[in-house]
């Protein structure tokens, strides 16, 4: 049982999952539907509260933290990953024994939907661009994807369906994909060997620079819906400017980018947050009301 739950930003959660939390808040929860415009602001919303649920918009830092005396439990309405992509300082909530869960794979099927919508429309010159000058199948496209965890692994096979020979670069080796036809290559070897790239990483990785585009060459599409830029961008300008090249992102992707990269003509982008459909908030909310009644039910163990 808390003291008092605040969920400090918008965080997707449903009314139904809000309802069954306020069975553990003494107080009633306290919520915020807009992003803090300062750690000041964030400090000030959760200064009395022993447990904090948050979205990937808002910064917890060690400042904003050290403000709520009595927090133990941080629920994180987004993916965790590992502290380098996390927007709370892990770190110092390990330090001072607060606990932090974040959940995952709750908004791949709307992502995919997008990736594979927007593909199609490119290659097929449905939409105001066309990739080459004939429009072309899916069917024998040679697709990489670099990042094979769920997401990566949802999108190859739905490609797979459409007849796209699918090959994968990752940290470590994934043999139940490899046992479903997606073929493992190192990354030179992936970049010089596709057609299409599509990336899935966690923010703040940076994977392709001047070399690995000129590796990837041109002609190609590429496809980024991670959160923010997974590659150095001024590399990426140098080859976006070969107006045979073309570049998908939605609003994840594209970021802070969106104005800047609208100029290009090649570049073809959403302000819409593709995996963040009804659906995924509800799936959103199942975990995140999962995690924190696991915590209360047995906070000794630290779930």
């Amino acid at each position: 049982m808390f003291k008092q739950i605040v969920i400090i930003d918008k965080t997707g959660l449903q009314e139904w999952a809000i309802k069954k939390l306020s069975q553990y808040s003494e107080n009633p929860i306290r919520i915020y539907d807009d992003i803090p415009v300062s750690e000041d602001e964030a400090s000030k919303r959760i200064e009395d509260a022993d447990c904090v649920f948050v979205s990937w918009s808002t910064q917890l830092t060690a400042k904003v933290l050290s403000n709520a005396k009595d927090l133990k439990y941080v629920g994180m309405c987004c993916s965790l990953y590992d502290k380098k992509s996390a927007n709370v300082d892990i770190d110092y909530a390990d330090k001072n024994g607060i606990i932090v869960k974040g959940v995952r794979d709750y908004g791949d099927e709307g992502l995919v939907e997008y990736i594979i919508a927007e593909l199609i429309r490119l290659i097929k010159g449905i939409g105001k661009q066309q990739w080459r000058q004939d429009a072309v199948e899916l069917t024998g496209r040679k697709v990489g994807i670099i990042g094979m965890g769920a997401t990566g692994k949802m999108l190859a096979d739905r490609l797979q369906a459409f007849g796209a020979k699918v090959y994968y670069y990752n940290r470590s080796r994934k043999p139940h994909a490899e046992k479903d036809g997606i073929s493992y290559l190192p990354l030179k070897e992936l970049l010089e060997s596709i057609e299409i790239i599509s990336l899935h990483l966690p923010k703040n990785t940076t994977i392709l620079g001047e070399k690995e585009f000129k590796q990837f060459g041109n002609g190609k599409i590429l496809i980024n819906t991670s959160l923010g830029l997974t590659f150095d961008k001024s590399a990426f300008d140098n080859w976006i400017s070969d107006q045979t090249n073309y570049a998908l992102f939605d609003g994840d992707g594209i970021g802070q980018y969106k104005k800047e990269f609208d100029k290009f003509e090649n570049i073809i982008s959403s302000e819409v947050v593709s995996g963040w459909t009804i659906e995924a908030q509800e799936r959103l909310s199942e975990k995140v009301l999962d995690n924190v009644v696991k915590f209360i039910n047995n906070p000794a163990n630290r779930i």
